[in-house]
């Protein structure tokens, strides 16, 4: 197990780096930041002056290694715009984007397990017809589309619910709806084809034989039996679920990690960028190791195939 765990680290590790490696790499490429912090107006020596004080006026790759070192001991340098360090900028904005990520969540296992259980319990009638269907819609549906019909809508036409800002309760539904909507989609077609496998097992009929309520036949022999793939999905949507949060927070100009680093690749802010990129790269692959991990925790087969 130790074997595995060591071997599943450092593919996270290399993962975490190459994302933060192209994303140093294609900012670069995007345009010289000085110029735009600069007014229009502004001299050659004045931008000369400043690219020498932001370092870039040094080489590529000794801008890679001098910010690969930082970022080992967490410095990703000082943000261009704000003059704070870069990391403590997105570490404060990190709460909001976990309270929007994890609501979603919930609203999406909340919603989308028992619908996925009742597509498979009625499978062809009219309940899984509908169920399915609304799968289908909700994985079809791009971000931005539904938060903005969700404002123009609820919050507009209605006036239920705030249109954005985060304080609140109310400032999060919407949001949360828009971000778990297509999670919750794609979590209740995998319920039901799980479910649907394991109904037809020998154990669930032999528990219907001894006259079991169908309650405790469905939910702790067939839904337990089938919840492994169930909860692989939930751990790898939830990093989904982080990277999904850039859109649906700058819809609703929710202050988290997504909108920040949206505000700062408008203005070329490269630290806050490449700390706001790190971060959720290594919340997503940390979360993917801790699945990685649990699977080799619940079958052991897993760690010997990996291993052979």
């Amino acid at each position: 197990m130790l074997q595995y765990g060591v071997r599943k680290l450092a593919h996270t590790l290399l993962v975490a780096l190459g994302v933060v490696t192209l994303v140093f790499a294609a900012l670069r490429l995007s345009g010289d930041p000085a110029a735009t912090m600069l007014p229009g107006d502004a001299s050659v020596d004045e931008l000369v002056a400043l690219r020498k004080t932001l370092g870039l006026d040094r080489p590529i790759p000794v801008q890679y290694v001098s910010f690969l070192a930082g970022a080992v001991t967490g410095d990703f340098g000082i943000s261009f715009r704000h003059q704070q360090p870069a990391l403590g900028l997105v570490l404060d904005r990190l709460p909001a984007t976990l309270e929007l990520a994890f609501a979603a969540l919930v609203l999406a296992v909340v919603v989308a397990v028992p619908l996925g259980i009742i597509a498979a319990l009625n499978r062809g009638r009219l309940a899984d017809v509908l169920a399915m269907a609304f799968a289908v819609v909700g994985q079809a549906t791009p971000y931005f589309w539904m938060g903005i019909m969700l404002i123009l809508v609820v919050s507009v036409e209605l006036g239920w619910l705030p249109t954005s800002g985060r304080g609140t309760w109310a400032h999060l539904i919407l949001p949360a709806i828009t971000l778990g909507t297509h999670f919750a989609a794609s979590l209740a077609r995998l319920t039901r084809t799980a479910m649907l496998e394991v109904l037809g097992q020998n154990y669930v009929t032999t528990a219907r034989a001894k006259g079991l309520p169908e309650r405790t036949v469905i939910l702790a022999h067939a839904l337990k039996n089938a919840s492994v793939p169930v909860i692989t999905l939930i751990g790898l949507q939830f990093g989904t679920l982080l990277g999904g949060a850039v859109v649906t927070e700058t819809i609703f100009a929710w202050p988290g990690v997504g909108r920040l680093a949206v505000q700062s690749i408008f203005v070329r802010d490269y630290p806050v960028v490449q700390a706001g990129v790190f971060v959720l790269a290594l919340s997503f692959v940390g979360i993917n190791l801790l699945v990685d991990l649990l699977y080799g925790v619940l079958d052991p087969r897993i760690r010997t195939e990996d291993t052979a």
